[in-house]
Order: C-alpha cells, then sequence, then structure tokens
C-alpha cells in the first residue's frame, strides 16, 4: 500500500526544488554569470533527481491504483522531465526567459494539483 503521507513529502520537496531553481535563475540572469557546474549544478540536479526517482513511479503506481480528478500520468511523466530540465537551465544565464519561466509555471502547476489531489485522498 502507498504511504500517501510520504508522497505528500516527496510533493512539497519537489515544489521546493522548483521554487529554489527560479530563485536560482533569477540571480545568474542578475549577474550575467553562469554557476560552477562542479560546486552548484551537480549536486542540486542529483538532489532534484534523486527526489524524481522516488515520485515519478510511486505517482504513476498511484494513479494506475486511485483515480485522480484533474491528473493524467502523461501529466506527471512531462512533470519530472520539466523539473530535470530546469534545475539545470536555472544555472546558465543565457537560457530563454520565456521557455523556463513556462516549465517553471507548469511544473508548478501540476504539483500544486499533485498536493491538492493528495491531500483529498489523505
Amino acid at each position: 500500500m502507498l504511504d500517501k503521507k510520504y508522497m505528500e513529502t516527496l510533493t512539497v520537496q519537489l515544489l521546493q526544488f522548483t521554487e529554489k531553481a527560479d530563485e536560482v535563475y533569477e540571480a545568474v540572469r542578475e549577474e550575467g554569470k553562469d554557476r560552477d557546474f562542479y560546486l552548484e549544478v551537480k549536486p542540486f540536479v542529483e538532489e532534484v533527481d534523486a527526489v524524481l526517482q522516488l515520485w515519478t513511479p510511486n505517482m504513476r503506481d498511484w494513479m494506475k491504483e486511485e483515480d485522480f480528478t484533474h491528473l493524467f500520468p502523461q501529466q506527471i511523466e512531462q512533470t519530472a522531465n520539466n523539473l530535470a530540465d530546469v534545475v539545470v537551465q536555472a544555472f546558465f544565464h543565457k537560457t530563454s526567459y520565456k521557455r523556463f519561466k513556462s516549465h517553471i509555471q507548469s511544473v508548478r502547476f501540476i504539483l500544486q494539483n499533485v498536493l491538492t489531489e493528495i491531500q483529498l485522498k489523505i
């Protein structure tokens, strides 16, 4: 049986990572300078990836067991992919502003919906 509180915790972590990526991106754009790959980018990407590796298959399995009102399995996959992209792109000042913000907004929207659904099911 899936631990719904655990999934809520993972989803909140992903939302926090999303916010951190957005903050980093804003700082990098303001500075006009990329961040160090080995000191900053790689550790953050690995931290996010570890949570995504837990969250994505568990959400996929959960969605097979229960109906989610406004969410579909493809959205979970796309959100995981988008978040994996933006946590890398956030550290580089030449990243397209429009594309980055669009992905952040999309990730944030889906994760908020996931959180809402989880809270309804707990």
